[in-house]
């Protein structure tokens, strides 16, 4: 006699039902009425779909052998008759490990029941319709066949007879699964060896006297899938009688592995994997911050469909010295990171783009340009591993054939953070320092997740790849600090406590152990640079926050690397000068700075350039322009570079000219002089350069890893929540019990206690139960407007409340006099 799984599962201690929650979290989300919502519930195609996609191939082929092995009868199987079909194989795998996939599968609830009567949840065969690749039963599809099959001599006779084009389709389809779709005409042609010939097919492999398909349907080793009335196209399957004749060197599960494929390659050196990862970071958080600096100086308008524009890609890709695809990743972690965003622009709306907004930095890039080179690679590194974004799709077309650009939304997808960190559990469940081929790395995943691989091969090297380009792996393999950022998410998901990020602990201010790992590698970050005769400054190493603040105001960057070279020149010190350095400014950071003697040539450069700089004043005229040196306004006056200017003299020496400050700035700055800008005062004004940011957006670190995964939780609250369906259960069964009219239906017509119809009555009723201190049996309506019922034992009545101790729970309870429907007194 087989037992119901709602049934089982109330027999059960609370302890098992908490470790069924622990392993199918979605089941508590929302959290389950009672037992028999909780039941229907796991038995669900989509909550069995979740549970067979985190199976590995072999508990997976166990299952298909449960599902092989059930009685026609009742439908149960046993563990014995699992094992024995399991280990009929060229091959057995040991019997433990059989049985350990078992009792995996009994954990999971796929199956359930005693082990000499397992269950399958019938959920499975409808997520998987063909177990271990076998097509149904002959019975079940043609009598004529199952005839055939009933006879086993005759039906290998007429295997071994199927010509050499038949028998490889008879070998493909064996190996699963067990249906092929049937090419037009194909059941039309003339078997294989008939008179007249026909044309030749190579969609089906028929020679010129016949069709391999055509001659398999007559001989009743494939059936066609009927559509309608008509077999001219559609499918055919291999029934099952066959397939496992087919498979008799193989087993009927065909080959069995019990633990991952080997990976052929030997470990690298596991000093050499992280040099190569910790270059490839110091390139990935220089490469990042040169596309930020570039949107910040030319911001990229959003597209009417969303995301940056082809043309603003190629332009930042080419500036930055990067391919397009590396600049699409780059500019996506940023985004993911909280670094990029979008900033409002009512008004400038564009013909060609039709927006009104801009992507730039937000606020969060300057703290993140503040942090250490390890814990900025970090930000990013996180943020990569936990975006919903495929970045691989940029470039290619969606579904309207338009293509998909950088930021859009057509390149979301909410499984991507699964996928990444399921690639790189294959590399961190490896030796350190081994790196696998992309080949290797599939055929793991294929082993692991089976179901979840398929066909994702696309996916996965894409996953290797934006890897290596971001530093997690190095020479193919991941690095140490990859493995320790890996484990932090991974444990910070699996612990299920902190489901939405609040307390993570890359908000704490302290560096976490990856980025101390890879802090530990990098080259240690430099106070200090060399000055060369030729003005060319040399920074041995990454420079500190403060020099390169020093740095990128006073020179003009050359090459970046492990050592950034730098240039002094005109312009940046006069660029310097305009942001309110002074002359003894920079010959301060200069001397200061500097471990070799700064060249005679540097110092007569700064002094030329401040005592040109602030000759010549600019105010507001539309602009004018003014200098104590007379010479100097009449130099200025008779250039004929500023002809377009159309300067005209107000005094010896002041000019004045229609155009505004800035352009009358420019001008004078691109014709090789040195003027500042003063206010109404007379007072100079410094021209540093405006910082334009988007409103701050929230790093995608802040929640979990996986966004499609029901959040884990703990032992002591999914204890809770048992305590919980219990509870709903046990009122489920007192409702059962409670009479017709208090449950809102017709009263019985037998003997038994007369309910009370009216609300007067049913006042009556607890008014009698007070002084009796009877149970009664009471039915309202909640707050939701549903009716129930509850066996109550009343204490008071006034004000309009009855005031009542629950049976069940013995907790005392208020009920609105207005909102009872009926009452009866209790056996």
């Amino acid at each position: 006699m087989t037992t119901s799984l709602a049934d089982h599962l109330r027999s059960l201690p609370d302890e098992s039902l908490a470790a069924l929650l622990q392993l199918r979290p979605d089941l508590v989300v929302p959290v389950p009425a009672d037992v028999s919502a909780l039941a229907i519930r796991a038995q669900s195609r989509v909550s069995v779909a979740r549970a067979l996609d985190g199976l590995d191939q072999f508990t997976l082929q166990i299952l298909d052998a449960a599902r092989l092995t059930r009685n026609p009868d009742d439908a149960t199987t046993a563990t014995d008759t699992v094992l024995a079909m399991a280990t009929s194989g060229p091959q057995p795998p040991a019997p433990t490990a059989v049985r350990a996939a078992v009792g995996r599968l009994r954990a999971l609830f796929l199956l359930y029941g005693p082990e000499h009567a397992l269950q399958v949840l019938p959920a499975v065969d409808e997520v998987s319709p063909y177990p271990a690749g076998l097509g149904r039963p002959a019975a079940e599809l043609d009598p004529r066949t199952a005839a055939l099959c009933a006879d086993p001599a005759k039906l290998r006779r007429t295997v071994l007879a199927a010509p050499p084009s038949a028998r490889a389709i008879l070998d493909r389809l064996a190996a699963g699964p067990p249906v092929g779709s049937v090419p037009p005409g194909a059941l039309q042609a003339p078997p294989l060896g008939a008179a007249d010939p026909v044309l030749t097919d190579p969609t089906n492999g028929g020679a010129p006297t016949g069709s391999p398909v055509r001659w398999l349907v007559d001989n009743r080793l494939l059936v066609p899938a009927t559509t309608g009335s008509s077999t001219a196209s559609g499918t055919v399957e291999l029934p099952r009688e066959v397939g496992l004749l087919l498979r008799r060197d193989s087993g009927p599960l065909g080959p069995l592995r019990t633990s991952p494929p080997p990976v052929a390659a030997a470990p690298r050196e596991p000093k050499a994997v992280d040099s190569a990862g910790a270059g490839q970071t110091m390139e990935v958080v220089r490469n990042t911050e040169g596309l930020l600096e570039q949107l910040a100086d030319e911001p990229a308008p959003v597209l009417r469909s969303g995301g940056i524009g082809v043309r603003d890609l190629r332009r930042l890709a080419r500036t930055g010295g990067l391919d397009e695809p590396t600049t699409a990743l780059l500019l996506e972690v940023a985004y993911a990171a909280g670094l990029l965003g979008e900033l409002e622009m009512p008004g400038a709306t564009t013909g060609r783009y039709g927006a009104d907004q801009q992507v730039l930095p937000t606020g969060g890039y300057e703290v993140w340009r503040a942090a250490s080179l390890a814990q900025r690679w970090e930000q990013l590194a996180r943020a990569w591993l936990t975006m919903t974004r495929q970045v691989g799709l940029v470039g290619r077309r969606d579904e309207r054939d338009r293509p998909i650009t950088v930021l859009s939304a057509e390149a979301e997808r909410a499984g991507v953070p699964a996928t990444r960190r399921a690639v790189l559990g294959v590399l961190a469940d490896l030796e350190p320092a081994t790196a696998p081929t992309p080949q290797e790395v599939q055929e793991l995943l294929d082993w692991r997740a089976p179901r979840r691989s398929r066909g994702r091969d696309a996916a996965h090297r894409e996953v290797l790849a934006e890897a290596a380009q971001l530093g997690v792996t190095g020479l193919g393999a991941l690095t140490s600090y990859g493995r320790l950022l890996l484990g932090d998410l991974t444990s910070t998901d699996e612990r299920g406590d902190d489901p939405l990020g609040v307390h993570a602990d890359v908000e704490s201010g302290e560096p976490s152990g990856a980025a101390r790992a890879l802090d530990a590698l990098l080259p240690a970050p430099v106070d200090h640079f060399l000055v060369q005769a030729d003005l060319t400054v040399v920074v041995p190493g990454p420079p500190e926050p403060a020099l390169a603040v020093e740095l990128e105001a006073m020179t003009e960057l050359e090459s970046a690397g492990g050592a950034s070279v730098h240039r002094v020149t005109t312009a940046s010190v006069r660029r310097a000068l305009d942001s309110g350095y002074t002359a003894d400014d920079l010959h301060d950071v200069f001397r200061r700075r500097s471990r070799t003697p700064v060249p005679q040539g540097l110092t007569y450069l700064i002094d030329d350039v401040a005592r040109k700089h602030g000759g010549l004043r600019v105010g507001l005229a539309g602009a004018y322009l003014r200098s104590d040196d007379e010479t100097l306004i009449s130099e200025v006056l008779a250039d004929r570079r500023l002809e377009s200017l159309a300067l005209r003299r107000l005094a010896p020496t002041v000019l004045c000219t229609q155009y505004q400050v800035g352009r009358l700035l420019g001008a004078l700055r691109d014709a090789g002089y040195a003027p500042v800008q003063e206010d109404g005062t007379g007072s100079t004004v410094l021209t540093r350069p405006r910082i334009r940011r988007a409103p701050p957006r929230v790093s995608v670190t802040t929640r979990t890893i996986d966004p499609l995964a029901a959040p884990k939780l703990p032992m002591p609250r999914l204890l809770g929540v048992v305590e919980h369906i219990r509870r709903g259960d046990a009122a489920a069964r007192a409702a059962r019990r409670a009479p017709a009219v208090v449950r809102g239906g017709a009263p019985g017509l037998g003997g038994g206690p007369v309910p009370a119809h009216t609300h007067s009555e049913a006042l009556a009723v607890l008014q009698q139960a007070v002084r009796d201190k009877a149970l009664v049996w009471v039915g309202y309506v909640d707050a939701h407007g549903a009716t129930a019922s509850r066996l109550l034992k009343p204490v008071s009545i006034g004000a309009g409340y009855l005031r009542a101790e629950d049976e069940r729970t013995e907790m005392l309870h208020t009920f609105a006099l207005h909102r009872i429907t009926a009452a009866v007194v209790a056996d």
